[in-house]
């Protein structure tokens, strides 16, 4: 859901969405496309007043399988998911793809 909210978006309106969204993942969205836009800075992109969120995606990842102790000896098995998040920011000057 928050991802789904900043695709598409110019970056100062998506940090400002993230920033006044109360979900948690919000928070690691928001580092993640800081470092996003830090990235494109440095590779001399354009300014981070003009990019926008070209694509933002977030994909299944490996599964950590753990065993918790129940009654009598047995044990129930756990699933820790874990997901894979991608953000790439584009310049003004590219093509805006939707």
């Amino acid at each position: 859901m928050v991802i789904d909210m900043i695709r598409g978006q110019q970056v100062p309106m998506a940090l400002a969405m993230l920033r006044h969204t109360p979900k948690h993942a919000a928070r690691v969205i928001e580092k993640l496309l800081r470092s996003a836009v830090a990235n494109a800075e440095q590779k001399e992109l354009g300014d981070s007043e003009e990019m926008w969120v070209s694509q933002a995606v977030v994909n299944c990842g490996p599964i950590y399988k753990r065993f918790r102790a129940r009654s009598m000896g047995r044990a129930n098995s756990i699933q820790k998911r874990t997901s894979h998040i991608t953000i790439a920011v584009a310049a003004p000057n590219a093509a805006h793809s939707s």
